[in-house]
Parts: C-alpha cells; structure tokens; sequence
C-alpha cells in the first residue's frame, strides 16, 4: 500500500497561520504607507516573493479583501481601468498603534488619474528589495540625496551629469528607479511611451557613462529599460543601435565607451582603460564596464485569472531570471528566495 503524500504547510511549518496573516497585514500596510498608492501584486511581491506566482497573488489578494472588509484599506480604478489601493485614516490608526509613524493617503489617490509609471517603478523596487537588494523609486532616491545635502547647500537632484546633444545644456539626469549591488549601481528606465528626441539623446549619453562614477560614489554598471509594449522595445533598440554604430568610429583613447551588442535586447559597454605592464609601460585595453538590457514590462502579470481565463501565462515572475532584470552570463545568478514574513534570526 503507497504512503499518502505529506502535503507542504509552507511558511506555516514555522509560523502559526494567525501570525503570519497579521505579519502580512502589518507589511502589507506599510507598503502602502511608503509609496501611498499599490497594486495586489505589490503586496504579492512584497510579502510573498519566495512562493510560485498564483499562490503569491492568491495570498495578497485574500490579504487585500480583509483589510479592505475591515476598514483598512480603499479601493480605486485608475482612468486605465486598474484596480489601486490606498491607506485609510483607520489603517493608518492601526499602524500607529504597533509603534509605525503612518498618514491616510486616500486624499492623494483620489488625484492620481494615470499612476501606471509610478506603480511599475514601484513593483521594479520591490522585485529588486525581494531579491535581497537595496533599492529606491526616483522620489526615495532625491528625498535620500537631500537628507545626505550638507546644511545650507542645495540638494544634488540627480545621478549624473551629461551635455545635451539637442540644446548642448548640462542635465543632471536621475533614473525611474535605482538598484544597489555589490558591483555598482543597476539604473532602471521604465519607457511607457515613445522617446522623443530629447529623452532617445539622454538615453544615449546614459549608455556612455556606464563604467562612470555617480553623485553617490557608486559606479553605474547597469541600465535596464522595461517597455510597455514590443513596438517601444523597437524604438529603443534602434536609439542604441545607432549609438553602437558611432561608438565604432571613435579614436582609441582612456575613457573611451565602445558599445556592442550581445543579443536578445542585451548591449555590453566595454571601456578603455590604461593598462600598467611588468616593464613599466603602459597599454590601452578594453574592459567590460557594464551593460544596457531592454526588456518588456511584465504587463500580463496583473491580468492573470487564477482560474485559468484569459488564456495569460504566469511567466516573468521571480522563479524565473527575469525581475528586477535579466541577469547576465558575467553576473552572479539570483540567491534563493526567502519569505520576508519569518522572524529574523540572531546569529
């Protein structure tokens, strides 16, 4: 006679099932809390990162019914038809209460008509939080450059500093959203729309500090640009395959970005830097400083029916080398997963 399978428990092996759902609300709420206004699947990546897709949107949306039964939470739909969630004053008494400094955001939400930019740079934030990594929207990234501003001098309001091929102007260009890692900073685009002229120029002279040294001392080593749609995945290959193109043409100098392209929406960026030799020469050799990776939004993710209608795969998620970002063969692959849910253990 065969053994009857052991049904997996999950996170509740280590946790009662009462804790863990009051460990998700209070992490659910501030999420909502910091960035004011959320999806379902912000919650999902944010509480349940290490779980298969539909059981992590199964858990935040259980989670997001309850807290919008009890008063905690309000519900919206944007002018593009999505569902968005904001922290009522009784959510933000709740958070008070458990010693979290919190204000109601339903007032802001209630203005916000077309949040989509926002709520993907949010979900790019969290899906790099998930993976172990420090990072920040644009808005956490200038409050953070204006509390390291000494007292009296005006906050930096950028990452980097480039001349503009249209006007020929200085702009200090800052990224949608930004990762911390070992190597140097990940900066990240999110291209909703076309570019015009103007921002296909910034977009091109991005590509040429990669390797260079940020207003926060790191290096940017990586810029990522999600797309909406294939067709604004076109436009931008084609902005860089023209950068590519005049790249070639460049003088062997120090300081010089050559770019060339890998494949599959993937540039690398090799930079020529001054070689010493053992006899006290000195050479000209191109290093690997980086690469710019073009990839679509997870659109269809937050389309995905639980019970199978629309016919929408549940690919893209973190079980996959596809968020915060397609992970190269010269990088590190993903660490393992873990829930954010378990207590934190001394050593």
């Amino acid at each position: 006679m065969s053994q009857p399978k052991k049904v997996a428990r999950g996170i509740t092996q280590n946790m009662a099932s009462t804790a863990v759902r009051e460990a998700q609300r209070q992490r659910s709420l501030e999420l909502v809390n910091r960035f004011r206004v959320i999806r379902t699947i912000d919650i999902a990546v944010y509480c349940c990162p290490e779980r298969p897709f539909k059981a992590a949107l199964s858990a935040a949306q259980r989670a997001v019914r309850a807290m919008v039964k009890d008063g905690l939470l309000a519900r919206y739909r944007t002018d593009r038809f999505q569902t968005v969630y904001g922290l009522t004053q009784r959510g933000a008494s709740w958070l008070e209460d458990r010693g979290v400094e919190a204000s109601a955001s339903v007032r802001r939400v209630t203005d916000m008509s077309n949040p989509e930019h926002r709520l993907w740079a949010q979900f790019i934030t969290l899906s790099a939080e998930a993976r172990g990594l420090k990072a920040q929207t644009e808005q956490e990234l200038l409050q953070a450059l204006a509390n390291q501003s000494p007292a009296g001098k005006k906050a930096v309001q950028g990452l980097l500093r480039v001349r503009s091929e249209t006007s020929n102007k200085a702009l200090m260009l800052r990224p949608d959203a930004l990762v911390y890692e070992p190597d140097g900073l990940t900066w990240v685009e999110i291209d909703r729309s076309a570019r015009g002229a103007d921002r296909a120029a910034s977009l091109r002279a991005l590509a040429r500090c990669i390797g260079a040294e940020t207003t926060v001392g790191a290096k940017l080593r990586r810029v990522v640009v999600f797309t909406r749609n294939e067709r604004i995945r076109k436009r931008v290959i084609a902005t860089l395959v023209a950068e590519t193109q005049s790249s070639e043409r460049l003088a062997l100098t120090e300081g010089r970005r050559c770019l060339k392209w890998a494949g599959d929406g993937v540039m690398e960026v090799w930079q020529t830097v001054e070689e010493r030799l053992k006899d006290g020469r000195s050479q000209l050799v191109d290093v690997l400083a980086g690469h710019v990776i073009v990839q679509e939004l997870p659109t269809w993710l937050p389309r995905v029916r639980l019970d199978g209608r629309g016919g929408l795969l549940a690919r893209g998620w973190l079980s996959e080398n596809y968020l915060p970002y397609q992970r190269q063969g010269t990088d590190r692959p993903w660490p393992p997963l873990a829930s954010p849910l378990l207590p934190v253990r001394s050593s």
